[in-house]
């Protein structure tokens, strides 16, 4: 009996209702969805970004700011020209990786400790930490030592025998000073720069000024000290050539005096006799040959008459007789050999040929006399050769161990010069020598601290704050499984979403309850969104039992949960079907928490116990016309809850709902059921079974998904018909900024449509 209002052959909820039909994850990941997002959770975002830079510029106020001041030096390093230095001091090629390491000489302990050193920076209680006041840590357990009377730690004993005593303080302020301390190499040059960080401008000037000159003065000290070396090296060697030489000139002269070996112009004397001995030796027997020659050409054929022809007074004679012979042979051819001139020239030949022959004897006996001459000429100056190159054999054999000696003597003369010109060289490069590196740009106090970079930072956060607010409202959007729009209300349950029923403000309720607001503004948004509400539900033919066109509608409105705005909603229904000229009357149903009174109390003062209600017409105390009030309103009529019982769900699967709900029906156009909450209680179903259809309210961007879908399973196992939906308490600015088509209507150009 309790199904006469709904259709006993409704069919599954799927074909109901047409859901569910969830939007896809792409649906809700693209980027108008996102937009729209966004400008839904603007405020989150804009909050999210002013939270995260302002945390940024709190904690920047607590940093202590730091400023680096900076250096350069450039390291060119000398060519030594001496084989000494270069031993000691050995220059390789500037490259990347020697940059590198006298950057790292600079960055080292040494360094960080003269810089210490000189800046007094042991006493500084930015690196020594032993002079800090302690920190809120630090403070909390010492006094929570002193409060349970605890002993402090005992440091470890230092005086250690397996080691030299340990400074820990020292060593952390050097740790620290080194920390500070950089040098980096300018790649592609020889330039170092040199940097250090503190709070103090001027002691990061001052360090960074104090390492490149203790660097340049240990470069300076180092070399130097090479050159002290390299000058002692030489005086030793220098010393021991001496020495050396002194020892061989001794070895010498005692060697000549053993062997009366001459030395200098006599020891030459006796090599030129030898030559002039070999020269004579030469000529005389190039004489020799010679008188050989004449001797054999003269005792050879016709020799003497060549020989003799040779000589000028042979050849005078010869000449006088060749003329003769041809005056004898011119008379006797004339005038015969008898003619006393004939025989006068006869005997004149025969006179001179007697004279020739004498004196062709004579050149050849003193030309055999020259021979001899020549041969015992040659024989002496053999001899005596041969005397003087013995006495030369013996000298030289003699003089090889006084070579061998002049030779060694030599060399440590040469040895002892070079040693002594690089001795001189040495001295005269360290008189000019400087620092393989210098200063190119001293350290000035910084103006502008370092760190924390304030504009670098707060760009940063703000970049970062955008990005993370960003990341919150794209999770937020896809943690949040509420409804949005009435579009998305359809497309999950498949039902029409008849109106988006604003969340009116305190500032524009003044002191006009929110029950009251439709009718006293009347052309509010909130009034505009109720009519569309009675205007879609004009237009469901549906909703009127079958056979029965002209009988009125029992619309039952709930919720999946409290606080959705069903009896707000409920309440503006039914006056604004009032004001239309439609009977009207709105029923309490919720028993258990009723509210009609208190609701009511502006028109009607609440009596100091409830009136009699739904609850004493379900029991059969009273006749139910004696229970309807009227509104002073619109003359709208309702039925309050009654008094409270503890029987609810026994009173509605009765009789008497039926019986009610068709009396009423006889009487009143439109007959609007307050249902309660569909999760809390359980009649709410029975209810909602009971009415010709169901208004499910939903509370804009509260109601989840899944609640929703199951207050319709809930719906559907009671066979109930729902016929649309409406979206409650929506904000209307926030719904405006999301750019959804249907928040067209509370867009500032629609507003002049709704002045009230």
């Amino acid at each position: 009996m309790l199904h006469s209002a709904t259709d006993p052959g409704s069919s599954p909820r799927g074909s109901d209702y047409g859901y569910p039909r969830e939007p896809s994850e792409r649906a809700r990941t693209t980027v108008p969805v996102f937009l729209a997002a966004l400008r839904q959770r603007q405020g989150i975002l804009f909050a999210t970004v002013a939270l995260i830079i302002l945390s940024a510029y709190l904690m920047l106020r607590q940093v202590t700011p730091l400023y680096t001041a900076t250096g350069s030096l450039i390291y060119q390093p000398n060519i030594f020209t001496l084989r000494e230095m270069q031993s000691i001091l050995r220059t390789d090629p500037t490259t990347e990786a020697v940059m590198a390491s006298q950057a790292e000489l600079l960055h080292s302990l040494h360094i960080a400790q003269r810089v210490a050193e000189r800046g007094n920076l042991f006493d500084d209680p930015a690196f020594n930490a032993a002079l800090r006041a302690p920190g809120l840590l630090r403070r909390s357990v010492l006094r929570l030592r002193d409060l349970f009377g605890l002993e402090a730690d005992e440091p470890p004993d230092e005086d250690d025998e397996t080691g030299p005593p340990v400074d820990r303080i020292r060593e952390q302020t050097l740790t620290a000073v080194r920390a500070a301390l950089r040098a980096t190499p300018v790649r592609g040059s020889h330039v170092i720069d040199v940097s250090f960080t503190a709070a103090d401008p001027l002691v990061a000037a001052a360090a960074v000024n104090n390492a490149m000159d203790v660097y340049i003065k240990d470069q300076y000290a180092a070399k130097h000290a090479a050159v002290d070396r390299a000058t002692a090296l030489l005086d030793r060697q220098a010393g021991d050539l001496r020495k050396q030489v002194a020892s061989i000139e001794e070895s010498i002269a005692a060697y000549r005096s053993n062997h009366r070996l001459s030395r200098g112009m006599h020891a030459s004397t006796d090599n030129e006799a030898i030559t002039h001995l070999t020269e004579d030796l030469v000529k005389a027997r190039t004489e020799l040959a010679g008188a050989n020659a004449r001797l054999d050409v003269a005792r050879g054929h016709a020799g003497a008459a060549a020989l003799a022809a040779l000589a000028p007074s042979v050849v005078q004679l010869r000449a006088q007789t060749e003329r003769l012979a041809v005056q004898i042979q011119s008379q006797q051819t004339r005038l015969g050999p008898a003619h006393p001139d004939a025989r006068s020239l006869s005997r004149q030949f025969a006179e001179a040929e007697r004279a020739l022959k004498s004196e062709v004897a004579r050149v050849v006996a003193a030309t055999e006399a020259e021979q001899n001459a020549a041969i015992d000429r040659v024989a002496a100056l053999e001899a005596e050769l041969r005397r003087a190159q013995q006495d030369e054999d013996r000298a030289a054999k003699a003089g090889i161990p006084l070579e061998a000696l002049e030779r060694d003597l030599a060399a440590a003369r040469s040895q002892l010069q070079a040693v002594l010109e690089r001795k001189q060289q040495t001295a005269q490069q360290a008189a000019v020598e400087t620092s393989e590196a210098r200063e190119i740009s001293q350290a000035l106090p910084p103006t502008q601290q370092s760190s924390p970079r304030t504009l670098q930072v707060m760009a940063a956060s703000a970049a970062g704050s955008v990005f993370i607010a960003l990341m919150l409202v794209y999770v937020l959007h896809l943690a949040d499984g509420t409804i949005h729009t009435g579009d998305e209300l359809r497309m999950v349950i498949g039902l029409p979403c008849f109106a988006r029923v604003p969340e009116v403000r305190r500032r524009a309720l003044g002191a006009v309850p929110i029950y009251d607001y439709g009718v006293r503004r009347s052309l509010s948004p909130f009034a505009e969104q109720i009519r569309a509400l009675r205007a879609g539900l004009r237009f469901r033919p549906e909703h009127l039992e079958p056979g029965h066109p002209d009988h009125p509608t029992v619309l039952a409105i709930t919720s999946a949960r409290s606080g959705e705005g069903k009896s707000v909603t409920a309440i503006a229904l039914g006056r604004c079907a009032q004001i239309g000229g439609n009977r009207v009357l709105v029923i309490e149903c919720d028993l258990r928490l009723p509210t009609f009174m208190l609701r009511f109390a502006g028109a009607q003062s609440q009596p100091p116990t409830p009136p009699p209600g739904l609850s004493e017409i379900l029991t059969g105390d009273i006749e139910w016309r004696d229970c309807i009030q009227d509104d002073p309103l619109t003359d709208m009529k309702f039925i309050p809850a009654g008094r409270p019982s503890g029987q609810t769900l026994e009173l509605f699967p009765s009789e008497a709902l039926i019986s009610l709900l068709y009396r009423a029906r006889q009487e009143y156009d439109l007959v609007l059921l307050d249902a309660p909450p569909l999760l809390a209680m359980t009649e709410a179903r029975v209810v909602a079974a009971a009415a010709d259809g169901a208004l499910l309210c939903v509370h804009w961007r509260s109601t989840p998904r899944a609640t929703l879908l199951t207050a319709l399973d809930l719906l559907h196992d009671a066979k109930a018909k729902v016929i649309g939906t409406v979206l409650t308490r929506v904000d209307s600015h926030a719904h405006l900024r999301s750019g959804y088509a249907d928040a067209e209507v509370y867009r500032r150009r629609s507003r002049h449509h709704h002045r009230g």
